[in-house]
Formats: C-alpha cells, structure tokens, sequence
C-alpha cells in the first residue's frame, strides 16, 4: 500500500481527537487559556451538557485583529516565546491546538477586545476559518462552542449522556477554580446554577468547594524542601472518607493533575489508618521551579514528569504522615465514623509524649500516676489530647468521669471490651485492634528515640524469600527496627534478633512484609516512613488476639492507654478500634427517634 500524506482537514481532525475527546476537555482548554490571559472573572454556559453549547466569557488582556486570526491556526502560541522555554512551562496552555483542534471538530466563534482596542469576530465551523470581522463585545474573550463533533458523527456517539457529560465538564472547572482561588468562576448548565464562587483566599476557596465540614476536620499538610519543593493544603483525617478518589484534588504549579506518583503517595500515606476500600479527602498543593517539572508528557496535561521523583512523592508521603500523626482518631458511633480528627496546629496542642507502655505476658501494663500530679482529660473528638495518667487500678465507680473513655464493665466474647463513658454512652473496644495500635506507636516512638530495642534469638533462623537482597541491603536502617539480620546466600538471610516489644513472632511473614514495603515506597522515602506501614504489621503479630481472656485491671489499662495514644481510634490496618453508642444510637436502635 502506497503511503500518502493526510488531507489537511482529516489530519486537524484527528489531532482534535487527542485534545478535545469530551465537553469536559473543552471547558478546561478555553478556561485554562482565559486564566493565562489575566482573567479575573470566568463565566461558562453549557447546554446539553456542552454538547449543543459551551459559553467561556473572561475579562482578561484579550486580543488584537492579528492576533486573533492566528489563534486558531495550528502550534500558534504566545505562551513560547523561545523554544528554551518548552523545559521550563510556567503558563497553562502552551502547544497552541485547543483553538484549532475544537474548530476543526465543531461550530466555534470567537470575540475578543483588548483593554484598550475595539472588539472582534473569527468563526471556524469543521475546519473552516472566516475572515476576522469587527463586533460589539466587553472587554476579554468570548468563546463559543457549537455542536461539538458535528463534523466527525462517529466520535459524537463515544460521548456519554448530556447529564454525565455536564458533570464532568463542572467537575474540570471546580478543579481550576480551586487552584485559582483568586479568581471568580460562575458555570450554569442548561440554566441552572452549578458553580459560583468569588474570589477568595485558599482556605476560602477550599471551604467553597469542598465544604464547611471538610474544613472543620481537616489537618494542615506541610512539608517540602526550602528553594525546591513547597507542599501545603488541607487532608481529611482517617473519618472523612470517600468510597472513590474523585475528591483528591492535587495541584501541581497552579495545574490540577491527576498524576499517578502524587495519588499513588497519597495511598501509601493512608494506607495504615484507612480501611481498605476507602479514600481520603485532601487538597495538596505542590511548588516547585518550573524546571524540575515536565508538563508535556500528556495531551490533557494531567499527567506530570518530575526530575526527582522519587524525592517529591517522599516529601509528600512524609507531610501527609506528619499531619496524620498529629491528630488524634475519630469518635465512631453505630452510624460510622464520625467528625472530631483535627491537627494540633489548629487547635493549639502539641502532639503527645511517646507512651510508655510495659509487658507482662504480652499485655501493656500502665504505669503509676507521678506523685501530686494528675493531667485534666480532654474529650475524645479533640486533637492529640493532654496525656492522662492510668490508674495502678480499675477505674473506680466512685469517679466515673475521669477519664474519656470510661470504666469497663466487661469483657464480651473474649474479644471486647464493654466500658461505660462518663456521658452514660456504651463504648465497645475490639482489644486486639486497639493493642495493634499502642504497639505501633510505641515501635514508633522507639525509633524516633533512637531505635527499636532488639532481643536476640536463642538460634538465629533461616528465612528464605525473593527478596532476600533487598532486605540484605536495608540491614544497618533495619537494625534501628531492632531487626538484625544478614544475608545468608542467595535467596536467604538468617535473623539474629526481633524487636523486644513483640516477643517471639515467626520472622517469615514479617521479612516479607518488610521486603514489600520497601518494593512499594521506592526511593527517596525516609526509611522509618517507608517502614511505618511494615511497624503495622509487626505490631499485628506482637499484641493480644481475640479469646484472650483480661482481668478488669488489663481492660482499664488498655482503655487508659488507648486516651493518651495518638490514632487510637484505629487500628494499623485503618479499621475502627472502638464503637460508641449513645443515647441517639440507641433511639434509633428501639424505633424512638
């Protein structure tokens, strides 16, 4: 077969497809060109979900004659002024095809004025360009899209229902709005108001979008490296959740992006304080030099390239970690989760000493109160709480509102623990997972101490695994877990001591667990955070399991223990540790409310 060149209007035709595939990719093109041009306002009109009609009005710098009758030729730009400038992209759009590509598929018109200038009009109807024309018009750039895919019928019955496409195309428009807070945006569809905000700060625009409750629970997220990377914004805690990630919203250099590496940080970030199936709500926003980011590596431009990787989606993982552990878990009621997880910056307190927590036969035993000291408890729902001091005893009846989480009053099916709180509710404790989690912290505190303390092995044992050399290679940042091991062969390493606090779990499943993690965090990941989710799993096999029978002493303990631990109200998997029913709860329970 004979190769030959494309006609002019197939090829533009099909270029289009790469740039304009649905009214959604429309919106965000002609937005993201009113928002390099200075606009201040951005209105947008659809109809039919955008498939009859998309309306871009702006008040930005608009165009010249000249200028105009170029703007809907093909890799005409004025966001490139020299090709040393591709490497270093700090505008939106910069390829120069929104223009032509949408008017090679559908009926466009475009007016435009410049501030100090008089008004003009370019039509593209299928490829087909009319000569620029004068018109009446404010200030800015009007553009109008008409019978999108008219000229190519086949792509036009790819596009889904007018009300699943005018969601997504007000779905790209709130993410623009949000990483311009400084700008207002009004979208109607078929008439209807779908988005109105005025101009505001951050946290504003924040609160506009995702809500008030949102806001109200959030951590503040920071984090990066001074001259290189700046990371802030706001992350939901482990009890605002969602079933999809839709409500991620990362920002990249005022880009909304929906890059792989970002969300696949924020996956690790949760992963032990989110049960699996659910998503965190968060809107993070990353700085850094234009030159350390390529943003041409996808025709929608949502995906990025970093020249450190590695190092932005550490920086990442960490700030998202760091904000995590500075709050304090979320009351659970019968109805899920409920709102109270919020970051010490924001409430004013600093986050908790480590616990101290000893064992006797597996089990925390708390320490004695300091003479003539005694710290006033806080509510549950409050951030990293004044540390409480547990009694040597059960909780007497006598005081029954010392302490949040109540006097326990039996232990159910040997796995629970039923405890009173001091406003009558029922507070139901899975002892397990909330050992799990003291566990945790407490491995996490020795490392931040210094180390994990090690207790050697009577005869060091043998595991053999793939990923024996990765593990080899980890082992002097291993020893601070207090695992001590060396490679043994190929395909091997013997194990010469675990960490103290879990006794004498079997090393096979948990060097797996370690070799995993590492595999999956990657690189440029602090160790102790890549192995933060591993401690997870370490603490599993190192605390008390269901059908072990606990004294009232061990059950108060535990509740105690639980008041003054960060997180506690989940476990290292993410799943809840208590539940708490009260008086609404059991309303609804026997049909009274």
């Amino acid at each position: 077969m004979a190769i030959r060149l494309l006609p002019e209007t197939t090829a533009n035709r099909i270029a289009a497809g790469e740039v304009v595939e649905r009214p959604a990719a429309v919106v965000k093109e002609l937005v993201e060109n009113a928002l390099d041009a200075g606009a201040r306002m951005v209105r947008v009109a659809l109809e039919q979900g955008g498939i009859g009609r998309v309306l871009v009005e702006d008040d930005g710098i608009g165009m010249a004659p000249e200028d105009l009758a170029l703007a809907v030729e093909r890799h005409a730009t004025s966001k490139l002024p020299e090709e040393a400038m591709l490497f270093a992209i700090g505008t939106l759009g910069f390829r120069g095809e929104a223009l032509p590509s949408i008017g090679a598929v559908a009926r466009l018109s475009i007016t435009s004025r410049p501030r100090a200038g008089e008004a003009h009009r370019i039509t593209v109807e299928g490829g087909r360009k009319s000569a620029v024309a004068p018109a009446s018009g404010a200030p800015g750039t009007r553009v109008e899209v008409n019978d999108l895919f008219f000229a190519t019928p086949a792509r036009r019955k790819f596009l889904r229902t007018p009300r699943s496409e005018g969601e997504a195309a007000i779905e790209a428009l709130r993410r623009l709005a949000l990483a311009w807070p400084e700008v207002g945006f009004e979208a109607t569809l078929d008439g209807r108001t779908q988005l109105q905000c005025a101009p505001s700060t951050r946290e504003g625009r924040i609160r506009d979008l995702l809500g008030e409750e949102f806001t109200a629970a959030a951590l503040p997220v920071t984090g990066g490296a001074a001259g290189v990377l700046e990371i802030s914004g706001l992350a939901g805690g482990p009890a605002f959740t969602r079933a999809t990630a839709m409500e991620q919203h990362l920002v990249v250099n005022r880009r909304p992006v929906r890059d792989p590496l970002l969300r696949a940080a924020l996956r690790v970030a949760y992963r032990e304080v989110m049960a699996p199936g659910r998503h965190p709500v968060a809107a993070i926003f990353l700085e850094l030099p234009a030159s350390e980011v390529d943003v041409n590596v996808h025709p929608m431009k949502t995906e990025l390239r970093f020249r450190d990787a590695n190092g932005v989606r550490g920086a990442l993982i960490s700030a998202l970690r760091r904000a995590l552990g500075h709050g304090v878990g979320q009351v659970v009621g019968a109805g899920g989760p409920r709102l109270g997880y919020a970051g010490p910056a924001r409430l004013g307190f600093a986050p908790p000493p480590a616990l101290p927590i000893t064992h006797s036969g597996g089990f925390p035993e708390a320490p004695a109160p300091q003479s003539g000291f005694r710290e006033a408890p806080l509510p549950l729902g409050f951030s990293a709480p004044a540390p409480l001091a547990p009694p040597q005893a059960p909780v007497s009846a006598d005081h029954p509102n010392d302490f949040p989480l109540g006097r326990a009053l039996a232990q159910v099916l040997e796995t629970y623990i039923l405890a009173e709180a001091p406003d009558g509710a029922l507070i139901l404790v899975d002892q397990h997972a909330a050992h799990e989690r003291l566990t945790h912290e407490r491995l996490s505190a020795e490392i931040q101490a210094g180390g994990v303390r090690a207790q050697p092995l009577l005869i060091p044992a043998v595991v053999e695994l793939p990923e024996a050399a990765r593990l080899a290679e980890a082992a002097p940042e291993l020893a601070k877990l207090g695992l001590e091991l060396e490679g043994f062969g190929p395909g091997a390493v013997i194990v010469r001591a675990l960490p103290a606090l879990l006794g004498a779990p079997d090393p096979s499943p948990l060097l797996r667990d370690l070799a995993e993690e590492l595999a999956e965090s990657g690189e440029g990941v602090a160790l102790a955070l890549r192995l933060d989710a591993a401690i997870a799993r370490l603490a599993c096999h190192g605390s008390i399991r269901a059908g072990r029978r606990l004294t009232p002493p061990e059950m108060d303990a535990l509740l105690r223990a639980m008041e003054r631990t960060p997180r506690a109200a989940t476990c290292s998997h993410g799943r809840p540790t208590y539940l708490r029913l009260g008086a609404a709860e059991f309303a609804r329970l026997f049909g009274r409310s």
